[in-house]
């Protein structure tokens, strides 16, 4: 696979995942500015990523010169940690990865300025180096999940490009492919930024994993005669009940497949779990721009004068949900008190 994000010369390379699978283009983000408007753009996405987009781009942000006494430097670090926070509500690894990185930077306030930008640099390659490797864990955790010779449906696009490699639904199918067993893979396109049928197609054919891409409105009829074993998705924030905020139509294929007594597993790091969050009630929902129901590829699909929502989350409630598939082992209920213990190791 390509690198989703990497750091070159000073400045952010972001695979720009709006020209996939057409051309494989990368996106210089040489300013804090460019990595938030690339954030909000979807020039890069998916939780994970958007982590991984965020630390860089702290990283970056102290990377700007001219900036005086320590005093002015940490000013500017907090205008530029406030900024890029606000890029996109719904996928809590942005605000953590942002987080970790100003936690870091308060607790080096005490050396130079330049040490500082050397530490928030190596912390933001640390953040995506870890991020492969739990995904890697993720993978581990849930391949055993996956029966052999099984088809998999999966929603949107939680594979490499929506983190810092491997990926987390996408991971746990590799890793069963690369435990053996023959997988087969049903995409649903994911309306209206055609997520699956653009990226995660493209990412399986790049594997050599078999992947057909259905519109989301077959999934339920797939499953009831039977051509789906288990469901994977990916997920941008779980609150601590287990109430899980993904893509828009993840919430249909739970309920469908809760009918058709079809498995239905999460996968996702611990960094996108909120405990703060009682339920899903409380995750914020980002609506996005009309223009992307309302085109496709630029060309107008709705007549001129028509309203159009574009709700880009929706959340899953936990009893939908058979397990969530961590890098430290796979949840049940009760979601929380599984959480709990695994933060803490146990």
């Amino acid at each position: 696979m390509l690198p989703t994000i990497y750091w070159k010369d000073g400045r952010v390379l972001m695979l720009d995942q709006r020209k996939l699978p057409w051309a494989e283009k990368y996106l210089t983000c040489r300013t804090v500015k460019d990595v938030i408007e690339a954030i909000k753009n979807m020039v890069i996405r998916g939780a994970p990523a958007i982590g991984v987009a965020a630390a860089m781009g702290v990283a970056l942000g102290a990377s700007k010169r001219n900036l005086g006494t320590h005093q002015a430097f940490y000013k500017h670090l907090e205008q530029v940690c406030d900024a890029l926070r606000q890029a996109r509500p719904t996928a809590v690894n942005l605000a953590w990865a942002v987080d970790r990185m100003k936690a870091l930077a308060e607790a080096n306030r005490n050396r130079p300025v330049e040490e500082i930008r050397e530490i928030l640099f190596r912390e933001s390659q640390t953040i995506l180096e870890e991020d492969v490797a739990i995904n890697k864990n993720i993978g581990a955790m849930g391949a055993d999940l996956i029966p052999d010779g099984a088809t998999v449906l999966t929603h949107c696009n939680a594979g490499a490009l929506a983190t810092g490699g491997y990926g987390t639904a996408l991971g746990v199918i590799r890793a069963a492919v690369e435990s053996g067993k023959k997988i087969q893979v049903l995409a649903d396109e994911t309306r209206p930024f055609l997520q699956g049928a653009r990226l995660t197609a493209w990412e399986l054919e790049k594997d050599g994993i078999p992947v057909t891409v259905i519109g989301d409105s077959m999934a339920g009829t797939l499953m009831r005669s039977g051509a789906v074993q288990v469901i994977v998705v990916g997920a941008d924030r779980i609150a601590a009940n287990g109430d899980t905020a993904n893509k828009i139509g993840t919430y249909p294929l739970a309920v469908l497949a809760k009918t058709h007594g079809v498995p239905f597993y999460v996968a996702a790091p611990l960094s996108t779990i909120d405990l703060s969050l009682k339920s899903g009630d409380e995750i914020p929902i980002e609506e996005r721009p009309a223009h992307e129901v309302a085109t496709v590829f630029g060309k107008p699909i709705v007549p001129k004068n028509v309203p159009v929502r574009n709700i880009a989350f929706d959340v899953t409630p936990h009893e939908l949900v058979v397990g969530i598939i961590t890098e430290k082992g796979v949840a049940g209920e009760p979601y929380e008190a599984a959480f709990r213990r695994m933060a803490e190791g146990q």
